[in-house]
């Protein structure tokens, strides 16, 4: 039963504050330099007083981590909603813009979750692993559902080598897929290069005069994604 006593309700409102003036130091200031003194100086209290609520720089972190894959999540989620449930190539681009979207807003929370590992810091699995799985989870659910609708063009080759093989079973019984192997193995280099593009952008690896606009590319991209996987 969830509590809603005032004191409850307050101490809700000051955990809030404390991970939105966290994101805001993790734009100014990097996750790496992260300070819950700073955070404590915002807030208007004393440095001890924020330790009743936040343990650590790494409790802070991880708060902050979790707040971004869930902000990502419900934004992937906001997109599909706008997308038939047979459109499954639509579905799949609706995810890939939904997270540059995302990205080019919140640069320094996805560099948090994407970026360079924080020294010293290693976020703990049981509370990352589900929020940080939201987005493949929707992306699989494409894949799961255009597989069982028939309208996926797939080579079905054997996958080698046969410990590969035996990796993509492992995780389609892991996860009650029917898709075949060579359907995951295609997902997983779709969402592997679909971070991969938002990264180059957000991190400004194309360089600032590449493209006139880098959304011509990233569409280009996303469509051959969508082909990679085999959705019509």
């Amino acid at each position: 039963m969830t509590d809603t006593t005032p004191r409850a309700r307050a101490r809700e409102q000051t955990m809030r504050d404390i991970v939105s003036i966290g994101r805001e130091h993790l734009a100014t200031d990097g996750a790496a330099a992260l300070s819950l003194r700073a955070v404590a100086r915002d807030l208007g209290v004393v440095s001890s007083a924020v330790y009743r609520y936040v343990a650590s720089r790494d409790e802070l972190l991880t708060l902050l981590v979790v707040d971004g894959y869930d902000e990502l999540g419900d934004a992937v989620d906001t997109a599909l909603a706008k997308v038939g449930r047979s459109d499954h190539a639509g579905r799949m681009r609706a995810i890939g813009r939904a997270v540059r979207a995302w990205a080019l807003a919140e640069p320094a929370t996805y560099a948090l979750l994407f970026g360079s590992p924080v020294p010293g810091y290693e976020a703990p699995a049981e509370r990352t692993t589900g929020p940080g799985t939201r987005v493949i989870g929707r992306l699989v659910e494409v894949w799961e559902d255009a597989w069982q609708a028939g309208v996926v063009e797939l080579d079905e080759s054997p996958i080698t080598p046969r410990r590969l093989s035996r990796d993509l079973s492992r995780i389609r019984r892991e996860m009650g897929l029917t898709a075949p192997d060579a359907l995951i193995a295609r997902g997983l280099l779709a969402w592997a290069a679909l971070f991969g593009c938002v990264s180059f952008e957000v991190f400004g690896q194309y360089g600032p005069d590449t493209f006139t606009d880098p959304k011509d590319i990233f569409e280009h991209h996303l469509q051959a994604l969508v082909a990679t996987v085999g959705l019509r």
